[in-house]
């Protein structure tokens, strides 16, 4: 009798098993398709003017854009360990880019492969070589911030150099891995991470005349002139007009004695002997074409401005255009594999970009465009297509959405919240109604260390190592032209933002003494 009793024990614990392997194999596979430096000014589901984006904006379509999603440190590395960790700078450890991360850490990707799920990533790392990857059962990674023509990879084997643009080679290496390293039998995490559009802003051969002969809507405010701020805008070194270099890596614009004939090794200066001579030859007549506008060197004041962004416009949305496709492609293979109807797809940039405005590149600041990055998910029979956010959402929370959704616990110490029920129509009702930034590099093009809060209707920034504060009503000033701290008809919103922004730094257990970071 004892005997059927353990028999009997056994079959059901066996039966129990089985049902936990099905429910495991079951799960949603989760694709997350990363960028750099992508601004949602650049994304037609964002009505953008400059540039279509077939394929981020069918995520859009048949999904959900937020509108409001914002980055706690507007820089790749703290953005990128944020999203591994669904933790600030000051509980992550990375306050700048140059720091390792310390891979000992919880992270999602270690969770979920401790379910379970099978992890892969691909493309920009930008968080250290020192000690590999951890909770990624695949991992091939641009060696440092890595070139945009024939740049190295590392993985468990070693560096390894490789012929080609980097975008593609990212696509590639990405369905090498989903066709032939992926069990078809677990469910996966896949984070494919692009280098595009990050500066220098180098486009594929085949996107180099894209915009020819284009001429792109100037924003309002691409000749500021920084008054009635903080002078932490003033001093930043990130001006379009005096900051990004002609004849140098930015806008290429060298005249015909530096386009000379390439060395043997098929290469120019600037790409560091890695441009091969068929590339060079393709290359060559492109710049020439499009330096003619600056060769005669007649070029001065704000005429030179404006061809500098024409220009801007032109490497930077021909370089995007690669990510689009990148991701088209992903799509097709989700769909040709009956893939699309079990996956999340989510896509999104570590932080936005200024294209122009307040006459700026680069981002860092807590102004919108650098503050705010695309967000667009699809998640079929979960996500209802064509749905719009609005809701404060932000990279924080991506570790804690990807989890909920593989049904795992959310572990205590993460700071974000999942959005797997603001993205089913069921925002909580105690949904974060004001939102923290912290940027601490500080000598990134002379941008001064801030932090602040915004509700997304006002906007309190500290530049804590000037003495300097800012407000800003972005219902009457969207373009955060005129900071109205220290006037007397926003004494109450300066007092009632000023509160908000003591009671998130207590939460977030920031200290209370503003860090100073030796770098």
């Amino acid at each position: 009798m004892r005997f059927k009793h353990l028999l009997s024990g056994i079959l059901l614990q066996a039966f129990a098993m089985h049902g936990f392997a099905e429910q495991v194999d079951n799960r949603p596979n989760i694709v997350f398709i990363f960028s750099d430096d992508h601004a949602y000014q650049a994304i037609s589901a964002y009505g953008s003017q400059l540039t279509q984006t077939p394929n981020i904006d069918r995520i859009a379509e048949e999904g959900m854009r937020f509108d409001r999603c914002y980055v706690t440190n507007s820089i790749c590395g703290p953005s990128r360990a944020c999203i591994l960790t669904g933790k600030y700078s000051h509980k992550n450890g990375i306050f700048f880019n140059g720091q390792e991360f310390d891979n000992s850490q919880q992270t999602f990707p270690k969770l979920l492969q401790a379910a379970g799920y099978q992890t892969a990533i691909v493309g920009k790392w930008h968080l250290g070589h020192a000690s590999p990857p951890q909770g990624f059962d695949h991992w091939n990674l641009l060696h440092t911030q890595g070139y945009y023509y024939q740049p190295k990879f590392v993985g468990p084997l070693g560096i390894r150099q490789h012929v080609g643009y980097v975008t593609d080679l990212i696509t590639d290496f990405t369905l090498q891995w989903l066709n032939n390293g992926r069990d078809p039998d677990r469910p996966f995490l896949l984070m494919l991470q692009h280098k595009a559009p990050h500066r220098p802003w180098d486009p594929a051969i085949e996107h180099l005349d894209d915009f020819e002969g284009v001429e792109f809507p100037e924003p309002t405010t691409l000749f500021d002139e920084y008054r009635n701020r903080a002078s932490a805008a003033r001093l930043a070194k990130m001006r379009i007009s005096d900051h990004m270099n002609l004849r140098g890596p930015d806008l290429k614009a060298w005249s015909d004695d530096r386009l000379n004939t390439p060395s043997e090794t098929g290469a120019r200066d600037w790409f560091e002997n890695k441009l091969t001579r068929q590339q060079y030859r393709q290359w060559k007549p492109a710049m020439d074409r499009k330096n003619r506008a600056f060769d005669d060197g007649k070029l001065a004041g704000q005429q030179l401005v404006r061809a500098k962004y024409q220009r801007y416009m032109q490497d930077y949305l021909g370089s995007a255009a690669s990510v689009d496709l990148s991701v088209g492609v992903i799509l097709n293979y989700l769909d040709e594999h009956d893939l699309a109807k079990n996956t999340l797809v989510v896509y999104s940039s570590d932080q936005g970009f200024y294209l122009g405005e307040h006459g700026w590149f680069d981002k860092r600041f807590m102004y919108e465009q650098s503050l705010r990055t695309p967000l667009v998910a699809r998640w079929p029979g979960k996500i209802k297509p064509q749905t719009v956010n609005t809701d404060i959402v932000s990279n924080l929370d991506f570790a804690q959405t990807f989890l909920d959704v593989a049904n795992l616990s959310l572990p205590d110490d993460m700071q974000g919240r999942s959005l797997v029920p603001v993205m089913q129509g069921n925002r909580p009702d105690n949904w974060r109604e004001a939102f923290y930034y912290h940027y601490y590099e500080g000598k990134g093009h002379n941008v001064s260390e801030h932090y602040g809060v915004t509700n997304g209707q006002h906007k309190l920034i500290h530049y804590y190592k000037l003495g300097e504060w800012e407000l800003f009503d972005l219902a009457r000033d969207p373009d955060e032209m005129q900071s109205v701290f220290g006037k007397l008809e926003y004494k109450d919103q300066q007092r009632m933002m000023t509160v908000e922004l003591d009671r998130l730094r207590k939460e977030l257990e920031v200290k209370s003494n503003d860090p100073q970071v030796i770098r």
